[in-house]
């Protein structure tokens, strides 16, 4: 017979507030949780095909067990709802993958974290954003979906500041990071068919993020002076030269595309400009407001140390 692992219940008295009791139980992230009743849990995991007792992963650096249940009641705190499951289970199963070095991510003093990008249709059907302020604040979609994993790393994988979480500054991202590619207004292919999946496939990516940087260019109006542009910030003293997200503005990408740059010209000639980024080493993707000349760079941990991970949607 298979083990099962079910989380245990927490007897909490009736006159108690029970965000409090959160907070004693050192459940949350710094921020108010939603206490995870029995039956805000069971409304949760209404959301997916998947066993509650069914072991997504063991979550460094402590190694807990990232149960469906589990990972339930962490959505549940974060504010999920429960169409939203099944990218929190998808996003724990590829961030506890081999490659990335979930292990690393949580006890490095560097300040990435897990940072999550969504295509396919599930990003319409969640109405997960793209567009304004895409790195910022007011899309609950967003906002949860990342909240969410970012508890499974703290709650299950015990990484606590300043005790096995050693980032020596962290960044808002460590809060919640999750955003969705607006492929319809993109000129070249999307991010996880670039990365071997189907247009019509829901994936979620998982990256160990920096804190984002943005690139100004309003002046230049060819392909070659926003990739200069890019080229001269990414290798500014500090820069990793690992692997690297660019989320790329929607008239950044127009321009650069319409002087006839195909998304493997872009990484060539970045490649090429900073002698330190190799192609396979530079993501692309185009997101954000309809206004306005900007990209933003991800930076990562440095390669071969993580590798983003790309996994299509579980229900």
């Amino acid at each position: 017979m298979a083990q099962q692992w079910h989380a245990t219940q927490v007897a909490v008295d009736e006159t108690d507030d029970l965000i409090e009791a959160c907070y004693r139980k050192g459940w949350t992230d710094g921020l108010p949780v939603v206490p995870p009743t029995p039956e805000r849990v069971e409304r949760m995991l209404s959301n997916t095909d998947r066993a509650p007792d069914e072991l997504i992963a063991s979550v460094p650096p402590k190694w807990g067990r990232a149960t469906v249940e589990k990972v339930a009641i962490n959505a549940v705190m974060a504010g999920c709802q429960p169409a939203y499951l099944p990218v929190v289970l998808t996003a724990v199963e590829a961030m506890t993958s081999e490659p990335f070095n979930l292990h690393g991510v949580q006890v490095t003093t560097s300040h990435v974290s897990p940072m999550l990008v969504v295509n396919g249709p599930v990003r319409k059907q969640l109405d997960i954003n793209d567009s304004f302020n895409l790195f910022g604040q007011g899309w609950r979609a967003n906002a949860t979906i990342g909240r969410a994993v970012r508890l499974v790393c703290t709650n299950i994988g015990g990484a606590l500041p300043g005790e096995l979480d050693r980032a020596a500054f962290g960044h808002a991202g460590k809060y919640t990071c999750c955003i969705a590619e607006k492929e319809e207004e993109s000129p070249w292919t999307a991010l996880h068919v670039a990365r071997g999946f189907q247009a019509a496939e829901s994936t979620v990516t998982v990256f160990a993020g920096a804190s984002p940087q943005s690139v100004n260019d309003h002046g230049n109006n060819t392909a070659e002076g926003i990739l200069d542009t890019i080229c001269a910030h990414l290798t500014s003293p500090g820069s990793s030269g690992g692997e690297t997200l660019l989320v790329v503005g929607l008239e950044h990408a127009k321009t650069i595309s319409s002087d006839g740059f195909s998304k493997a010209d872009v990484q060539r000639y970045i490649a090429d400009t900073t002698e330190r980024y190799s192609e396979e080493n530079l993501m692309l993707m185009v997101a954000g407001g309809p206004a306005g000349r900007w990209t933003i760079v991800v930076p990562g941990w440095g390669s071969p140390t993580s590798r983003a991970m790309t996994m299509a949607l579980k229900n």
